[in-house]
């Protein structure tokens, strides 16, 4: 009877360890974020140390206030707001591969392949070496209407048939030499 009841407990405490991990670490999704204001934000990351500003944004043409929690680490993570009063979230991107990560089970450092599978559809992407560069478009798949946005970087070497601000046209052979991966994710209310 003794034997049962120690086998008991040992797999409660397994169990509810397992449980917490898995809530801990929703707490460090962009999507834990959406529909947050400012004041929330700040209580549920009560260490993130943040910065605050007004900056230009969208390729210079709109000042938005932000937020920066975590700033100068791996954890970085950058929230622009739609008002100054920072009740709206306009949107929330990082790229160090710290601890954030999105619930669609993308990370920074996800490759074009494991990317398409996510989607359920090969993604195109558009050309390199402008503001939006990498930027990708889910073709139709199943994140297509979901409010996360990526970017790829390459990691090989770069023709220039694949800069500028255009949808790429590339052959599996040319996406495999690209070395494509995930360098920024972004969340978009």
């Amino acid at each position: 009877m003794k034997k049962i009841l120690l086998l008991f407990v040992v797999i409660s405490v397994v169990a509810c360890g397992g449980s917490k991990k898995a809530i801990n670490s929703d707490k460090y999704t962009i999507e834990s974020l959406q529909h947050k204001n400012y004041e929330q934000i700040l209580g549920m990351y009560s260490d993130a140390d943040p910065e605050n500003g007004n900056d230009m944004m969208e390729e210079g043409t709109v000042e938005r206030p932000y937020t920066i929690l975590y700033p100068g680490t791996k954890d970085e993570i950058l929230i622009t707001w739609k008002d100054n009063a920072k009740t709206s979230i306009f949107d929330i991107n990082y790229s160090e591969n710290g601890k954030w990560s999105s619930a669609t089970g993308i990370k920074i450092g996800t490759t074009y392949d494991e990317l398409s599978k996510i989607n359920g559809k090969e993604v195109k992407f558009y050309g390199f070496g402008w503001d939006y560069s990498g930027a990708v478009d889910w073709n139709g798949g199943k994140l297509e209407d979901s409010n996360i946005r990526v970017f790829l970087n390459p990691e090989g070497r770069i023709a220039d048939k694949f800069y500028g601000d255009r949808m790429i046209d590339a052959s599996p052979e040319e996406i495999k030499a690209l070395n494509l991966k995930v360098s920024t994710i972004m969340y978009r209310d």
